[in-house]
């Protein structure tokens, strides 16, 4: 917006009496051949065309330095800066969405008009009211025109050419409250609250997973529908909800209660399927698990290898020759290989001890006693790994000891304004050193107790297992010899079965029973019948009696799918012929 000023050749003599750049109103200079060296106040930056109330902003000002403003011509009025050395004009609080600003000051004989033409440079003028006193209220568009506004404040206003008292005056422009200004903001403000709270719910819904199809309701046709799916391994999840849903639904009734049957019963025959993929991860897992310690001890066989390296070179015959910088290097080396390995043996035996702790009593017992020893002699193995290092451990050490010794004699001999210093840090480090000998040499003396003790097991388990060879070579023998025997049944029979008169009352008691129970029984109906005689009767030594007894009592098997069991019959009548 361009604004008609004054004679810029007066204006710019006025600002350089006053020591500033003469400027234009939009920072440049008025006069094209002006020497700005003949200022007091020279290197003054431009003023940006951003100065509030003439559409421009001014750059940030130092409180110190006057701000200089220009006249200002209208076609009715004309306005005159105030002085530049005056404090600017108080102020007060903005109030929240401020449209409104309170112009006092005005000419006795100044009009609405004259009012417009003043402020209507700054911005959309919405309303005016005006007083009969020398003041008004003047209502714009938007805020940012209340700042344009202000910076007319302190402006001195001359109507035309006249100088009377009623014809001038001194604008004083400042915020004002107003119900509309403040009910707009408002307004806004929930406009804003709504927005934000509206892209949160859609930020929410969008991060939301997205919610399952609804479940159909039961029908024959529906019902095909699963029944085909759940037979389908990829479309069973769904299917198996599906049928759970109508399930809780109460779907279920006399008339389709076989569908649901059916569907229950191919989804029991997912279940084979599910075990075996269990069975197949599991062997994945454990092929990872040993592939994962092989890797492990070939790592670690290479560390033992460069540790190994590293004490050879810490040897007197190779040691002498290195320079004091190698021997740090190649001892700081050595402690970081030796640190890394130890942490890598610590793992493999972590996995070991997991191994071990992972087989239940149950597989124990399965596993034969060559497992046994297998195991024991992969632990002793472990073991001598463990001492091997254990000993390298100690003459890396004892070697450390004996260079810090050596050092120590050194420094003896030098005259070193340090001398006492490197002692005290030597003798330190061989106590240290030493310390730490001794809790090696400790776990070295526990592992190999504990080395003794697995050797002493192994012992224990070979003569275990020779007993048992043993003892099946004489059952065998046995064995061979009752086949080969040509004793009659009779001899057999009257010899083994009834051991005393106890069994014999039993029998007589199981067989009455039975005798009453021609259909059969179980043996727990049996023993419950028998606890009522002596609660010291043991189910498995009746059952151990019934059947060396098979031509009294004979077992056999009823019923059908889940109702089947084993019950005991009497056969003592058909078992007398045979006898």
């Amino acid at each position: 917006m361009t604004l008609p000023m004054s004679d810029p050749t007066a204006w710019a003599t006025a600002m350089n009496n006053l020591g500033m750049t003469p400027l234009g109103i939009a920072g440049q200079p008025i006069l094209p051949d002006f020497d700005p060296a003949l200022g007091m106040m020279t290197g003054i930056p431009p003023i940006t065309p951003m100065m509030p109330g003439l559409g421009i902003v001014p750059p940030p000002i130092p409180p110190d330095m006057p701000v200089v403003k220009e006249i200002i011509h209208c076609k009715s009025c004309t306005l005159f800066p105030p002085n530049p050395n005056l404090p600017p004009p108080a102020t007060r609080e903005r109030p929240p969405g401020c449209k409104t600003v309170f112009v006092g000051g005005l000419p006795e004989n100044g009009t609405e008009q004259i009012i417009v033409e003043v402020f209507e440079q700054c911005g959309e003028i919405i309303a005016i009211r005006k007083s009969k006193k020398n003041f008004c209220h003047i209502r714009f568009a938007e805020e940012y025109m209340v700042d344009k506004a202000l910076y007319l404040s302190g402006y001195r206003i001359r109507l035309g050419s006249s100088t009377d008292k009623k014809d001038t005056g001194r604008l004083h422009v400042d915020f004002a409250q107003a119900r509309d200004d403040l009910y707009e903001w408002e307004c806004k403000q929930r406009m804003l609250a709504r927005e934000e709270r509206h892209r949160r719910r859609m930020e929410e819904e969008r991060l939301r997973p997205p919610s399952p199809p609804p479940v159909v309701h039961y029908s024959d046709h529906e019902c095909s529908i699963v029944a085909e799916k759940l037979k389908d391994d990829s479309k069973f999840s769904e299917a198996v909800q599906t049928l759970l849903t109508w399930i809780e639904r109460g779907e279920v009734n006399r008339r389709s209660a076989n569908n649901f049957y059916s569907m229950i019963q191919s989804a029991n025959s997912h279940v084979r399927r599910l075990v075996n993929e269990k069975a197949a991860h599991e062997k994945d897992m454990e092929e990872a698990k040993e592939k994962f310690k092989q890797a492990l001890s070939g790592i670690l066989i290479q560390f033992e290898q460069i540790v190994a390296v590293y004490h050879s070179a810490s040897k007197q015959k190779a040691w002498d020759h290195f320079t004091k910088a190698q021997r740090k290097n190649i001892s700081v080396w050595c402690k970081q290989a030796e640190e890394i390995r130890n942490i890598h043996n610590d793992e493999l035996m972590g996995i070991r001890r997991e191994e071990e702790m992972e087989m239940s009593d149950d597989e124990i017992e399965e596993t034969t006693e060559t497992k046994e020893t297998e195991e024991s002699v992969s632990q002793t193995e472990a073991l001598k790994e463990e001492n091997d290092s254990l000993r390298w451990q100690l003459d890396a050490y004892r070697n450390e000891v004996e260079l810090l010794k050596q050092e120590q004699g050194k420094a003896h001999r030098e005259d070193d304004p340090n001398k006492e210093q490197q002692l005290k840090l030597l003798q330190q480090a061989l106590q240290g050193m030493q310390q730490h000998l001794l809790k090696v040499q400790e776990e070295y003396k526990r592992k190999e107790a504990e080395l003794e003790k697995i050797k002493d097991d192994k012992l224990q388990v070979e003569k275990m297992l020779e007993n048992l060879k043993e003892k099946e070579s004489c059952a065998s023998r046995l064995c061979a010899s009752s086949q080969d025997s040509d004793y009659p049944l009779e001899k057999t029979l009257n010899s083994s079965p009834i051991k005393s008169e106890r069994e014999a009352l039993l029998v007589g008691i199981i067989s009455t029973f039975l005798h009453v129970h021609p259909f059969g029984a179980s043996i727990e109906y049996i023993c419950s019948y028998l606890h009522r005689l002596d609660n010291k009767i043991c189910t498995s030594d009746v059952e151990c009696l019934m059947s060396r007894l098979q031509h009294t009592f004979k077992q056999e098997m009823t019923g059908v799918g889940a109702s089947l069991e084993k019950r005991w019959k009497f056969c003592g009548f058909e078992g007398l012929k045979l006898t």
